[in-house]
């Protein structure tokens, strides 16, 4: 009788929990929804119209701003100073300084005209409850480059120009902690999260009406813990890749990301792609870690993963390297492995993939492995290399599963990882579609001079 008692407070308990942590994600959710520019009240404006200014900055100065407008207008025409360094950007802190900001509301309207930007080590920009537009092109929300440090919660962020990410980073990184509310992007080449830094968003809701909807660079991380992320990626500003998709991890070359492991992680939420596939691996190494999210693609042409060549990087050693760890987690769709990339896939924790790997015959060398309660459903022939399983575990389903060339049985079976190898790709190329980087010559100093250290190297 006491162990009944037991078990049903546990699963009431259980009950208890995941409704409240649903209700405190809706809570959430509806507070960003509501948060516009007229539920803030302001008590001061400041502007700045000439180009290359700022309107606040805290160059190694503590500074706090709450309940001001902040109007930005002018542009930049020094590219990189801008991506890089924060000219011309509406607030801008650097040199180690801190600035506390909330209920703001921060618009911009120039070329290269960030509207929150954090540059260097030792600096930190923290912002709460605040709305956020950028309409010209190469403006990002929030910027954070240097190693600098990016603090946001329950923002409400909306960018249209091109090439203007609503959270951004770009050479020499940073962190970047996010909080709550709502980021939408509707410029080509505006991806919701772009990461050259390491980047964790917690939930909040992201959308892409025209881009990818993150896109990590390089040795980089993008997080996200039950984040509502979706992605209509349709209009293209590179030719350097035919495919769309929600979600690229890849080395552009240009100098902006250092080469070496990146990762994208995603604990529960939701991911919905519109157009083309949900993951791009191209010309890096990467982790992808899921676990419970609920991952949607309603294209029907598109895959579930491409790790494939394209322009980035030198032919012949610049496809995707990809290991991808699924934890109680639900895969609908095929993954595609061209000849010049890797996959090692893991299935664990009661995970389920419901599709078929390289259904046209061999190419790149693929490693599957399912714990004993984990279950692949075929849905059409696949090959692969390599295979660990219990007896069982694959459901043929009426198909055949190739393993380095041989029909499997349905017995247990023990194979061997694909050692994944970071290589140069060679060359500096443009940055892709949501590239922030390597758009000119090196142009004047931000404005006041440039922060005191060692900038970032600037591109070739």
């Amino acid at each position: 009788m006491k162990k009944r008692i037991t078990l049903a407070l546990c699963i009431i308990l259980c009950l208890v929990l995941t409704a409240c942590g649903t209700k405190a994600q809706d809570t959430a959710a509806e507070a960003a929804a509501s948060l516009t520019a007229d539920a803030i009240q302001i008590t001061e404006t400041l502007e700045a119209t000439g180009d290359g200014e700022h309107v606040i900055t805290a160059d190694g100065e503590s500074l706090t701003y709450s309940n001001t407008a902040v109007n930005k207008t002018g542009d930049s025409d020094a590219g990189d100073e801008a991506d890089f360094y924060g000219d011309n950007s509406a607030i801008f802190a650097t040199n180690g300084g801190t600035l506390e900001l909330s209920e703001m509301v921060i618009n911009t309207a120039g070329e290269h005209a960030n509207a929150v930007f954090s540059y260097g080590e030792g600096t930190t920009v923290s912002i709460k409850d605040s709305v956020i537009e950028t309409t010209g092109n190469c403006s990002g929300g929030l910027m954070t480059t240097g190693g600098g440090t990016m603090n946001a919660e329950n923002l409400n962020i909306h960018t249209t120009g091109n090439s203007s990410a609503a959270i951004r980073s770009d050479r020499g990184g940073g962190t970047v902690n996010v909080t709550g509310g709502t980021y939408t992007t509707d410029g080509t080449g505006s991806p919701v999260i772009y990461s050259t830094a390491d980047i964790t968003v917690s939930d909040a809701t992201l959308e892409s009406t025209a881009s990818q909807g993150v896109v990590v660079e390089g040795k980089n991380s993008v997080t996200l813990n039950n984040v509502d992320l979706t992605a209509d990626n349709n209009t293209k500003n590179s030719d350097k890749s035919e495919y769309y998709q929600a979600v690229m991890i890849y080395q552009s070359m240009s100098g902006d990301a250092e080469e070496g492991l990146s990762s994208f992680t995603m604990n529960g939420g939701t991911l919905t792609n519109q157009n083309g596939d949900v993951f791009f691996v191209n010309n890096t190494v990467t982790e992808i870690n899921l676990s419970q999210a609920s991952i949607v693609n309603n294209d029907a042409d598109g895959v579930f993963l491409r790790a494939a060549a394209a322009g980035w990087g030198t032919e012949g050693s610049n496809g995707g390297q990809v290991t991808l760890n699924a934890a109680s987690q639900e895969i609908n769709g095929d993954m595609l492995v061209d000849e010049v990339s890797n996959l090692n896939l893991y299935l664990t924790d009661g995970s389920t993939f419901t599709g078929s790997i390289n259904p046209n015959g061999q190419e790149g060398e693929v490693y599957v492995e399912l714990d004993a309660d984990s279950k692949w459903v075929l849905t059409s022939d696949a090959y692969i290399t390599s295979l660990t399983c219990e007896a069982g575990s694959i459901d043929l389903n009426g198909h055949t599963l190739y393993v380095n060339g041989v029909a499997y049985d349905g017995s247990a079976s023990t194979g061997e990882a694909i050692e994944a190898v970071v290589t140069s790709g060679g060359g500096h190329d443009a940055p892709p579609d949501g590239g922030n980087g390597g758009q000119g010559g090196p142009g004047t100093p931000p404005s006041g001079g440039k922060p005191d250290g060692e900038p970032p190297a600037k591109p070739e």
